[in-house]
């Protein structure tokens, strides 16, 4: 697994010769398949190689293509056991490279994560993919503190009590996947903080590799298309300027990243794109939110606004 990076169906991939492409294409997804044991240091490894199979990528509908085909292609058909290793990894890849892509090459990487926020609402919101086993799974890699089942002690507050653990079993039953994904999104691309000093470093024996918080141009992208991806994959019943959801989709799961954003962030804006993401016409029309004043709750949050005369 050391070289797949030198791999010849990666570097194929970023031919100009279709036939080429798609040979590539399908070796690198019979791969994927037939591996459950992929580490997530294996996927970082293989994410690597695809991020210079981007960059060498030339012509925008090959882009584009190459683009759609790693993203629309292989994620549905990945087994259950290495989706979130594989989604994991591209985050991690595209939080540390953010960097290193120059203007000229920026459009073809915004497109790609524009695919893998739509393909990842597309699989874990609709079932496009291999369905779990009977045991309950863990949110693998989840490292951060706070993360899992609310627990409180004492007699007080048992209805709450109630009410919370009937809504974490939902979360951790029909839309587990879904939670674990959207925990992979607030520790990297949406986390409201671009540095953590409590975070753990890497520990390749315990196949742990930390994730980039943000940065910053990779975190205001993902808000411009989080709601634009969002729309494509819901369904809706109702006329034009009235629709409504259908379904029991988790609409407050799939905002908290935003919503921890907004809340959260010491930086003035990041808290600023994330109410205006909120406060998006889109979900105040499907009855999900109701609109706010952007100033009111910016410069509620204790920025310093100068010295008293």
């Amino acid at each position: 697994m050391a070289d797949i990076q030198k791999t010849p169906f990666v570097r194929d991939l970023a031919s100009s010769d279709r036939k080429t492409r798609d040979k590539a294409l399908e070796s690198l997804t019979s791969f994927l398949r037939a591996r459950n044991d992929l580490k997530l240091l294996d996927m970082v490894k293989l994410w690597k190689g695809l991020f210079f199979c981007v960059y060498h990528s030339d012509r925008p509908l090959t882009q584009q293509a190459l683009a759609r085909a790693l993203s629309y292609s292989i994620v549905p058909s990945l087994p259950h056991a290495t989706l979130h290793r594989f989604l994991r990894a591209f985050w991690i890849t595209i939080g540390r490279d953010w960097h290193s892509i120059d203007r000229l090459r920026l459009d073809k990487y915004l497109y790609l994560i524009r695919c893998y926020v739509s393909v990842a609402f597309e699989v874990l919101l609709k079932g496009k993919s291999t369905k779990a086993d009977g045991k309950k799974r863990k949110r693998e890699d989840s490292k951060k503190k706070g993360t899992g089942k609310k627990q409180k002690k004492g007699g007080e507050g048992q209805a709450d009590d109630a009410a919370d653990n009937d809504k974490t079993d939902d979360v951790d039953g029909k839309w587990e996947d879904l939670s674990a994904y959207i925990d992979i999104i607030e520790e990297g691309p949406l986390c409201p903080v671009n540095f953590d000093p409590d975070q753990r470093e890497e520990d390749l024996e315990d196949d742990f590799i930390p994730m980039p918080h943000g940065p910053d141009g990779l975190r205001y992208h993902v808000m411009d298309i989080w709601i634009d991806e969002l729309e494509k994959v819901l369904e809706f019943e109702g006329e034009e300027g009235e629709r409504k959801i259908k379904g029991d989709i988790p609409i407050e799961l799939i905002l908290r990243p935003l919503e921890k954003l907004r809340a959260e962030s010491p930086f003035k804006p990041a808290r600023t794109r994330a109410i205006e993401t909120l406060d998006d016409d889109r979900l105040i029309e499907w009855g999900v939110r109701i609109r706010v004043n952007p100033d009111d709750e910016v410069d509620s949050d204790g920025e310093w606004g100068g010295f008293d005369e």
